[in-house]
């Protein structure tokens, strides 16, 4: 069963009064992977607006903001690996929008490079950041800023993980 994160999100009423505008899990949960879920919390533009009555939450799917210059925010649950471990992996990336992020020649599944500056905080479980070279093991509270690097991410536990991920639009590199 999908788990549900509960997003709530603040506006205005007609005086020009805020208000509780949204209160519920994410309008929009994509399921690339088994049990992989990418839950949308909201999308902005920079400068960020925050006016009108849509939900940027609800959005074409892509890993990436669709403003280069803007940011999106997502919660996404990990499963464990081996859940996942036979599935196209390649063809998950191009569900979520972004097939051309996905490196098909890695070693490693699920290897992938996005033009964005990611702040990603785990909020439960443990998840490890996979690189080129390298990795570390992630736990509830650890934080890691990721810079348009060739990465990706490995649940070797039984359990799953829930990581908060801003990506923030960046100039693409050389």
């Amino acid at each position: 069963m999908t788990r549900r994160f509960r997003r709530v999100v603040t506006g205005h009423n007609a005086e020009g009064k805020s208000i509780i505008w949204r209160d519920g899990p994410s309008p929009q949960v994509l399921e690339p992977l088994p049990q992989l879920t990418l839950h949308e919390l909201w999308e902005t533009t920079a400068p960020a607006v925050n006016t009108g009555e849509t939900d940027t939450a609800i959005r074409e799917n892509s890993i990436e903001p669709h403003d280069p210059n803007g940011a999106i925010f997502r919660i996404v649950d990990f499963p464990p690996d081996e859940v996942w471990k036979d599935a196209d992996v390649g063809a998950a990336f191009s569900e979520m929008g972004s097939g051309d992020a996905h490196d098909d020649d890695a070693e490693t599944a699920g290897m992938h490079e996005t033009q964005t500056t990611d702040f990603a905080i785990v909020l439960n479980g443990e998840i490890w950041a996979v690189m080129e070279e390298g990795e570390t093991m992630l736990s509830a509270g650890d934080v890691l800023v990721q810079r348009g690097t060739n990465h990706a991410w490995s649940n070797r536990s039984n359990e799953h993980a829930a990581v908060a991920f801003v990506l923030i639009g960046a100039e693409p590199r050389g």
